[in-house]
């Protein structure tokens, strides 16, 4: 799909610099300062440093505070400190800045507005009145079988009048996306080719919440076309929300980054670490006497880029690291999992 004159025209605007640094691979750590980094998150940012640096990349630490209620400034300081203390650095960001700033989402608000109205201009987003209890009645209803669990277009087609009638009663309206494609394809480093229908995706979905909010699909693909990026290293819990990002992308008339999604980190039971796991964050392993190193090799370990499980910096996993040994399994920790990192410490 061609990108219409709106869309052309913005495109422009915020894409110099991925065409000005054409070749050279871009990667970006892209936290969101909602809690402490935990192990999960320090496997994912460990690959994207390893993948950037093995190739002479670039790397953009990027703070995703797109979420007003539960971003804090002090998670953001705490990111950096973990960040730091684990070995990683980067070459642009919110500490050090660079050619491509903001490095906050919070203060890129305007230009997504101005994205969202390009992409209405071309009409290809829609208001929609659906509330949260609408959407999940409809989900538990007989017929949720028509259209599964995708957003069944109720606003879609709403006349001028029916709008107005439902401004009028005092509803906020999302904007969502619409997509006349059955299927998006893209294609993952670890996954090889995919094809998602866009119902697989939730169909239509909001570009900025009725609240005003904006979305994170919409925030990270204007992002990254800003700053360049060129490869994305992330968990495959995101992959199902790749092709929204893909569309949005293919409407801007950009290239997609190279995408990596890598396993998740679980824990002994088989459940996918959250910030909600206070247990695993690597400031409370820190405090307890927990090397960097130990962290570090463990999961380089786990991951399948060391055959040994011994105490490594992440300069010593980079000069043996390929993407392709990562393994395609879930990187499950042990249920002794501080013994172990402390033994690896040599604090136990």
């Amino acid at each position: 799909m061609n990108s219409t004159r709106n869309l052309a025209q913005i495109a422009a605007e915020i894409s110099p610099a991925a065409s000005a640094r054409q070749g050279v691979v871009k990667g970006r750590f892209a936290p969101s300062p909602t809690g402490y980094l935990h192990l999960g998150n320090a496997w994912s940012f460990l690959v994207c440093w390893l993948a950037a640096r093995k190739s002479g990349g670039r790397l953009v630490l990027r703070i995703e505070d797109i979420d007003p209620d539960r971003s804090k400034l002090e998670f953001v300081e705490g990111i950096l400190e973990d960040l730091r203390w684990l070995g990683l650095d980067w070459d642009e960001g919110v500490d050090v800045g660079g050619d491509c700033a903001p490095y906050t989402q919070s203060e890129s608000t305007e230009l997504y507005a101005r994205v969202i109205d390009a992409l209405q201009a071309d009409g290809l987003v829609y208001p929609c009145f659906c509330t949260r209890k609408e959407l999940r009645s409809l989900a538990s209803a007989p017929h949720k079988s028509d259209y599964g669990n995708a957003y069944p277009e109720i606003c879609l087609h709403l006349s001028d009048a029916e709008r107005k009638e439902r401004e009028a009663e005092g509803r906020r309206s999302s904007m969502r996306l619409h997509c006349e494609k059955s299927e998006i394809q893209f294609t993952d480093v670890l996954h090889g080719d995919c094809c998602m229908s866009w119902n697989e995706c939730g169909g239509d979905f909001p570009l900025r919440r009725s609240d005003g909010v904006f979305a994170y699909q919409l925030a990270v693909v204007v992002d990254d076309i800003r700053q360049g990026i060129t490869q994305v290293v992330r968990g495959e819990d995101i992959l199902h929300c790749t092709p929204r990002q893909v569309y949005l992308y293919e409407l801007l008339g950009c290239t997609p980054p190279e995408y990596i999604h890598l396993p998740l980190v679980i824990d002994h039971e088989g459940e996918r670490l959250a910030k909600r796991h206070g247990h695993f964050e690597l400031r409370k392993m820190r405090a307890e006497g927990i090397s960097a190193e130990a962290i570090i090799g463990y999961l380089a370990y786990l991951g399948g880029l060391c055959p040994t499980c011994r105490p490594m910096s992440s300069r010593e996993v980079l000069d043996v690291f390929s993407v392709d040994a990562i393994t395609t399994q879930a990187l499950q920790l042990e249920k002794d999992i501080f013994i172990r990192l402390k033994k690896l410490s040599g604090t136990c």
